[in-house]
């Protein structure tokens, strides 16, 4: 573990500032990331409570191209105003319970979630967290693998990838391990990971590293910044200054989107769990990445 720990920390110096060339060719206008780049609705959950239309044509406006949905499968406000403003549906955090903790063998709540996401045309379910009951252990990480994969098996007849999104508690120092190693090592080849790139960086660790070492198992990143000066690493609440836009904190962004492309992601979401103005926040982040 220390040493896997060690390698992502002092990788960090070279894969963050990786050659021009490459940073060049990962921010070129015909970018995937960069041309179709998403919005993970979360940032705007109090702007779509008030005016779900008028939220999401403001995202619409800045540039955004998809939008990842929270809360599936009650989200349907969301996804008609999204649709409704010409935005991709392409994934969704979901009710992850019904995954995590099935309420019988036969998963036949997820399958109900499955069902509507097929009916949706969505590609993407991710589970977005893991309660506190079901992570004290590595045991308890090494069930939620196993049971996970089985979920996976239940979204890959409906042609929908399965993924988990980490924070950075699953990197806290367990047994000699952690619970994103269990995650590492458990996960089938039919359950991928979402990586959000804050709360890799939030533990210690270097974002481009990871993404490298998991490379074909990466489905989709949330890119965030995380403020200059924190101190790390930090497992537990997160104190709502430290989540920056992009370029206003100390993630370099273009590396991740190079590093994306060579490992497979198929998509790249900007997300700010915490802002004074989520609207102003997240036009300053797609700026920031289309003008590079």
């Amino acid at each position: 573990m220390m040493t896997r720990r060690s390698f992502l920390r002092t990788s960090a110096a070279g894969s963050l500032f990786a050659g021009s060339a490459q940073t060049l060719s990962a921010l070129a206008a015909d970018n995937v990331y960069r041309v179709n780049i998403g919005i993970q609705l979360y940032t705007l959950r109090d702007g779509l409570k008030a005016d779900t239309a008028a939220t999401m044509k403001v995202v619409a406006g800045a540039g955004y191209k998809q939008v990842e949905m929270y809360g599936f499968p009650k989200s349907d406000a969301m996804a008609k105003a999204a649709r409704d403003n010409g935005l991709a549906l392409n994934s969704a955090h979901f009710d992850w319970e019904a995954a995590v903790n099935p309420s019988d063998e036969g998963f036949s709540d997820f399958k109900k979630i499955v069902e509507k996401a097929q009916e949706m045309k969505l590609s993407h379910l991710v589970v977005p967290y893991l309660h506190d009951k079901d992570r004290k252990t590595l045991d308890d990480y090494k069930r939620v693998a196993e049971t996970l994969n089985k979920a996976a098996l239940v979204a890959k007849d409906a042609n929908i990838q399965l993924g988990y999104h980490n924070h950075s508690f699953e990197f806290q120092p367990m047994e000699g391990s952690s619970g994103y190693d269990v995650f590492i090592a458990e996960f089938s080849p039919e359950m991928k990971f979402e990586i959000d790139v804050f709360w890799v960086r939030a533990a210690d660790l270097d974002p481009v590293t990871l993404i490298k070492k998991l490379k074909g198992r990466v489905s989709q990143l949330h890119l965030k910044d995380l403020k200059k000066g924190s101190e790390l690493p930090i497992y537990q609440k997160m104190p709502n200054d430290a989540f920056k836009e992009l370029g206003r904190g100390m993630i370099p962004i273009e590396p991740i989107i190079a590093a994306a492309k060579d490992a497979g992601v198929v998509h790249c979401h900007v997300e700010q769990d915490q802002s004074p103005d989520p609207l102003a926040s997240i036009q300053e982040s797609v700026t920031y990445l289309k003008s590079l």
